[in-house]
């Protein structure tokens, strides 16, 4: 068994709490966070492609993994970067949480 195999088996042999990644900010009007659950993303991609304000990005987390996160251009904007998805009245439309099929990606507000 090669010394990757190996590295590989055992990350997966560690047992971890479920390990959440929140991208936003609180303001005085509200707290505004996209929420990914890394234990159920698996990095397929799929949010980024359905995301219409090219908010999301797949990264190589510290454990080699491929998983969602928010770009830093947005983390400090997520309110409004998400705007179009988010309209003030009427149906909203989250299609970063539709295309997700493991159901990783919630947001706060």
């Amino acid at each position: 068994m090669g010394i990757h195999m190996l590295s590989w088996l055992l990350k997966r042999l560690v047992v971890a709490p479920t390990y959440i990644a929140n991208y936003g900010y609180t303001d005085g009007s509200g707290d505004y966070y996209i929420i990914v659950n890394t234990d159920k993303c698996d990095g397929c991609g799929k949010c980024v492609e359905a995301c219409v304000g090219g908010v999301l990005e797949v990264i190589t987390d510290d454990y080699d993994d491929k998983v969602l996160a928010v770009k830093k251009e947005h983390r400090k904007n997520v309110k409004y970067a998400c705007a179009p998805c988010k309209p003030i009245s009427g149906k909203r439309d989250l299609k970063c949480q539709s295309a997700c099929p493991s159901g990783a990606i919630t947001h706060s507000w």
